[in-house]
């Protein structure tokens, strides 16, 4: 037995005594004398009899253990040119100076907290402020749109709303300020006041009595040497609120607690990703999305590490070089990001070549997550950086992986497509639509067994109900993640697409990823989606729609037969595989999750909400003008 069949089986043999073992590794102010309560929650609970605060576990025992003066956050902008690097002693100063500034605008433990804003260090320092007072924090992804802003405020009633004068994107600047005023005018539950970081990209004016400036007020509580205690939490009470897409247009608040989301994070920065307290760990996402809450403040925190706080794209800021760079200059040792954020690198240098411009020899894991991890994109990677490249796949709602590589516990053999196996405290299986176990390799609709493992979500925000039916009640017993894979005699899990992203072309049921996976392996195809459109015959028919790599001058046209061959050859001709449509760009979300379901509609001629989460709208036109100019 391997050492990561070995903690598997410790797990499901005994998963009380496991998770007491970890739970040693988090500070507890009241410890917990049992880790599992089946009777409270909605599935049970975990370490519900424990008291604990995220903000002393992630801040300040590092500042007395001995990393007070070792870089908690390096914040780097190729956006502004700015680069900073904090202390875990700056850190705390900042942390604390903030909790004063809420506290004095009437913040107390179970209140909420809204927190709109871009990539820089004081979007991590609110979310550790309000972790501090026992505050829920919730963040809004920097520019939404006011209505989706208005919603969330509406839905958690926050008392008070931390923001920026405006985000900066590549050859724009977004004013943040008007979005957050016009949500507050049209929302029913009105914050009673706003702390707002001026930029001076573009200062924006405070409306007298209810804006504050953050560098005034928290500046005021650093010279007074104001101080702020952790506040004692249940292990059970709520850290924050992520707001997730809804298929009613209503989103959807995961909930995430303290005590859970403590043990496992910190538990996965050594089993999962294999970093050792000291280290510096990148993961290349946004606050605004659930690996920013994970794995850029909190689990690196947690563990002690340095964490890369990154204002750029992995394109044009300034090249396709810049992840090679922040590698290079910050000593990273493992960068976690989306396979697209690649996808793009490898489109604009297809041969890798800026990579040979950095030292990146300390640099030893390349993680991914987020969309299908085709192999092509991981065999570019491996070739270009030398280094393992892992998938591992998780969601908004479990927090952190389901399933993935244990480099910390055991390297396992890849086989690429797959994220690899079950972690500890998943116990993932494939059922049919009548919930029935399915065999190896037949695919399915993926459900993970009940009770979900600790960090991963207890409810969701005032909506116990909808919880229920969104996750628990198509398959009792189980938690349906919506995605639909295979699991292979050998226990690997493959993702082939979302349950809504399963195709039926006369009456069989196909993966819209394993097309994918096909025509990504075309050495000029940079990046495609795959989607099932209308079709009067044979109800539906796969739609490939493929962005080319820069400088590719042959004829489109053999590009596109090729492809049409490839998948005729690879998946057979029962996919009916014929369309393949040349495109500049694909819609996808500010995270880099393409929006398949929404092309469809467009395509189809059906009615649709343009998704809060796109990167940008335009694009749902050039695919219409794209598909209208194909079909002729």
């Amino acid at each position: 037995m391997g050492a990561y069949a070995e903690s598997y089986e410790s797990w499901k043999s005994d998963p009380e005594a496991f998770w007491m073992d970890i739970a040693g590794n988090i500070d507890w102010v009241d410890q917990p004398s049992r880790a599992f309560h089946p009777d409270k929650g909605v599935y049970g609970s975990w370490f519900a009899d424990a008291t604990c605060n995220t903000c002393y576990n992630a801040v300040d025992r590092h500042v007395s253990g001995g990393r007070a003066d070792q870089a908690a956050i390096i914040y780097d902008s190729p956006i502004t040119g700015r680069h900073r690097s904090i202390t875990y002693r700056e850190l705390l100063k900042d942390v604390v100076a903030l909790a004063a500034v809420l506290q004095e605008r009437g913040v107390a433990k179970g209140d909420r907290v809204i927190i709109y804003m871009p990539m820089v260090p004081e979007a991590a320092v609110a979310m550790l402020a309000c972790a501090r007072l026992g505050a829920v924090h919730s963040v809004v992804f920097g520019g939404f749109a006011a209505a989706e802003l208005a919603t969330r405020i509406d839905d958690c009633e926050p008392k008070c709303v931390i923001s920026a004068s405006c985000g900066i994107e590549p050859g724009r600047v977004i004013a943040y300020k008007p979005l957050l005023d016009e949500a507050i005018d049209i929302s029913a539950k009105k914050p009673a006041s706003t702390i707002i970081l001026q930029r001076e990209q573009q200062p924006c004016d405070l409306i007298s009595g209810r804006d504050f400036d953050y560098a005034a007020e928290t500046a005021k509580h650093i010279e007074a040497g104001t101080g702020v205690d952790c506040v004692e939490v249940a292990a059970t009470d709520p850290l924050y609120i992520l707001y997730t897409s809804g298929t009613t247009g209503q989103p959807k608040g995961v909930v995430r607690d303290n005590g859970g989301h403590m043990v496992a994070l910190q538990w996965t920065m050594k089993s999962v990703y294999d970093v050792e307290p000291g280290e510096v760990y990148w993961a290349a996402s946004d606050v605004g999305w659930v690996v920013g809450h994970s794995y850029i403040v909190y689990a690196p925190l947690l563990n002690g590490n340095t964490t890369i706080l990154f204002e750029g794209k992995p394109v044009g800021t300034p090249d396709a070089g810049t992840f090679w760079r922040v590698i290079s200059e910050h000593k990273v040792v493992t960068l976690f990001t989306a396979p697209t954020a690649f996808r793009a690198i490898k489109k604009e240098d297809p041969q890798g070549l800026l990579a040979g411009d950095y030292d990146l020899s300390h640099f030893r894991m390349l993680y991914l997550a987020g969309e299908r991890a085709d192999p092509d994109t991981i065999h570019w990677a491996e070739r270009v950086l030398g280094v393992p490249v892992i998938d591992h796949w998780w969601q908004t709602e479990s927090g952190w992986t389901i399933a993935g590589n244990p480099v910390g516990i055991e390297m396992l053999p890849v086989k690429y497509g797959s994220p690899t196996v079950a972690m500890p405290g998943y116990d993932i299986r494939i059922v049919n639509d009548e919930g029935e176990v399915l065999p190896a390799g037949e695919l399915g609709n993926v459900v993970v067994k009940l009770p979900l493992p600790p960090g991963c979500l207890p409810s969701l925000w005032k909506a116990e109900e909808r919880f229920k039916s969104a996750y628990l009640q198509e398959f009792p017993g189980y938690y349906q993640t919506a995605d639909a894979g295979i699991m292979d005699e050998d226990g690997y899990l493959f993702i082939m697409a979302r349950t809504d992203d399963i195709i039926n072309v006369a009456g069989h049921r196909l993966s819209t990823g394993g097309m994918e996976e096909v025509i990504a392996a075309h050495p000029d195809v940079a990046e495609c989606a795959v989607i099932g459109i209308a079709d009067p015959l044979k109800g539906q028919l796969p739609a490939g729609f493929l962005i080319l790599n820069k400088g590719v001058d042959r004829p489109v046209s053999d590009i596109q037969a090729e492809v049409v061959k490839l998948v005729r050859e690879k998946i057979g001709p029962v996919a009916a595989f014929k369309i393949a449509v040349p495109v500049e760009r694909l819609p996808k979300t500010r995270s880099g999750k393409i929006l398949r379901s929404t092309m469809q509609k467009v395509i189809d001629g059906q009615d649709f909400k343009v998704p809060a989460t796109i990167d940008d709208p335009a694009i749902l036109d050039e695919i219409k003008a794209n598909w209208e100019e194909f079909a002729g």
